[in-house]
């Protein structure tokens, strides 16, 4: 039997006793055995019924035992965190083909700073995006090969016998001649070294380099606006597995509550006390309350997989919070501080102004074309004829050529409109993005400030349930209250605990939507910013 058993099985024999005695209903003999069994003063209830609470560093009673002992009764994670338990395959390529592959076997709790690191290490949208790092600085360094010369070699090893020979020594015959030149094979050795050099290309190359440069730069930001929107859904999903462990004990605190609603109103029922609309009452409640269990419990599953997921752990692992539910920090600056630093800092506009050098420079590779091209080339051949009598004979050319391509059609003014048109819907991009930097700035900062206020309000309401609850106690131990009232009360100061622990989750939302809106801040820039 269960404290809360106890209690209310002694509220209910106080109350039968108070109605007795005041000879408001009929004989109550039937409740005899039940006073014979277990009696409490009042001093006792108090022991049986504590209000309990956690004290906060501000002296506040604001998280109550009774709802975050789930939070606080988890396994909290390992201090020697292994990460390789929590790995997944080394092979992308590879997808479970059998039922047990995907069977969960490791629950693990971590924390909000292990699950960001593991995010940034296993998130396959930031391997791609590394990926394309890499591929843009293989990219520059192809650009930049256009500074130097280029040097190539051939060696030809020949063997032939045309037609032609045939035909001669054919009509030779035929003729009668005395000397005839039976052979008609000629084997030959032909070598060739040629270095050339663009020297003027029309600004391709220099363009091609400083293209190839910006997109480096490019996927460098992109790099970072990837971390930081890892960062933020890390958080986010975090915060919401939080949110759904703290749903799922509060309806699990509801059916226990309706359980012992229903199980009064039964207990009353027996008595000759209450009714039967009472029991069925009771029992809707508790059905109520069940499904309401039920869909938290299936949240908090689908909370767990999407925290998983893109954390992208094993296939088998399934991920547990191991953080208490607390205010995450403050934010110290004013809005318009907040606004500048983000204009500043967020890598977005940053990218626009960097596709807009890179779509100028595409401007000018197109006109590239229609200019002239000067480049300078020299040759050196040896050539060597087997079983003709001659020495290795060699040779060799130098010279400068002129390109220039007079007419194509318009193909080039083209391609450097299209660049110009690329340029504006850049500038039209970057004004649309500072305009939605400056959105979710100030969405962030008034979420920020409503949710802390209601921290405030919601502490008030714990406190206030608190007092209703030990109201509604005293005035059941004097006789004048009903046992109704204290369930009722008890109820009340669930919800406003539930509302509190929402409260904190939703501030802590908040503060991860504000540091997102900002993001780049100094502690966490990867990448320097330009000087200029």
């Amino acid at each position: 039997m269960t404290i809360r058993t106890v209690v209310t099985s002694a509220a209910i024999i106080l109350c039968y006793g108070n109605i007795a005695a005041a000879k408001d209903l009929p004989n109550l003999s039937k409740t005899d055995n039940l006073l014979d069994t277990i009696k409490f003063d009042s001093k006792q209830l108090n022991n049986l019924i504590p209000l309990k609470s956690k004290q906060l560093e501000n002296g506040s009673k604001l998280i109550p035992l009774e709802i975050v002992q789930a939070v606080e009764s988890k396994p909290q994670a390992e201090p020697n965190f292994n990460v390789e338990q929590l790995e997944p395959s080394a092979n992308p390529l590879q997808f479970p083909t059998q039922p047990q592959e995907v069977q969960i076997n490791t629950q693990k709790p971590i924390t909000l700073q292990q699950a960001i690191e593991l995010a940034i290490k296993n998130n396959q949208d930031l391997q791609e995006s590394k990926l394309n790092l890499e591929r843009s600085q293989e990219e520059l360094r192809e650009a930049r090969a256009a500074l130097y010369p280029t040097l190539d070699t051939q060696l030809d090893l020949s063997r032939s016998q045309s037609a032609g020979s045939e035909r001669s020594i054919d009509l030779a015959r035929q003729q009668g001649s005395g000397l005839i030149d039976e052979e008609s094979t000629t084997e030959s050795v032909n070598g060739t070294l040629s270095l050339s050099y663009n020297i003027y290309t029309g600004g391709r190359r220099g363009a091609d380099i400083e293209r190839a440069t910006r997109q480096v730069r490019f996927n460098e930001l992109d790099l970072e606006r990837i971390t930081f929107e890892v960062r933020f859904e890390t958080a986010r999903d975090y915060y919401n597995l939080q949110n759904a462990d703290a749903q799922v004990e509060i309806e699990q605190a509801a059916v226990e509550d309706a359980q012992q609603t229903l199980k009064d109103a039964q207990l009353l029922e027996q008595a000759g006390l209450g009714t039967r609309f009472d029991v069925l009452r009771a029992e809707v409640e508790l059905a109520n309350a069940q499904q309401r269990l039920t869909r938290a419990e299936a949240d908090q599953s689908t909370s767990r997989r999407q925290l998983t997921e893109t954390l992208s752990v094993g296939q088998q692992v399934e991920l547990q919070t191991a953080d208490e539910i607390e205010p995450a920090g403050n934010w110290e600056l004013s809005l318009p501080e907040t606004i500048v630093l983000a204009y500043k800092n967020r890598a977005e506009l940053e990218q626009f102004l960097v596709r807009r050098e890179i779509n100028q420079k595409q401007r000018q590779i197109a006109l590239s074309t229609i200019r002239p091209q000067v480049s300078v080339f020299a040759n050196y051949d040896v050539l060597d004829i087997f079983d003709d009598d001659v020495d290795l004979t060699d040779g060799y050319t130098i010279g400068t050529r002129l390109q220039w391509s007079l007419f194509d059609g318009g193909a080039a003014t083209a391609r450097a409109r299209q660049s110009e048109t690329d340029i504006q819907i850049d500038e039209t991009q970057f004004a649309n993005q500072r305009n939605q930097i400056r959105f979710q700035v100030e969405q962030g900062y008034y979420n920020l400030t409503a949710s802390k206020e209601n921290i405030t309000t919601s502490e008030k309401a714990v406190q206030l349930a608190e007092e209703s609850l030990r109201l509604a106690r005293l005035r059941f131990q004097a006789g004048v209250g009903t046992q109704t009232d204290v369930i009722q009360a008890q109820s009340e100061l669930t919800t406003a605990r539930g509302n509190y622990l929402r409260a904190i989750i939703d501030y802590n939302q908040s503060l991860n939507q504000l540091e997102r809106a900002v993001t780049n801040l100094p502690e966490g820039k990867l990448f320097d910013l330009p000087s200029n």
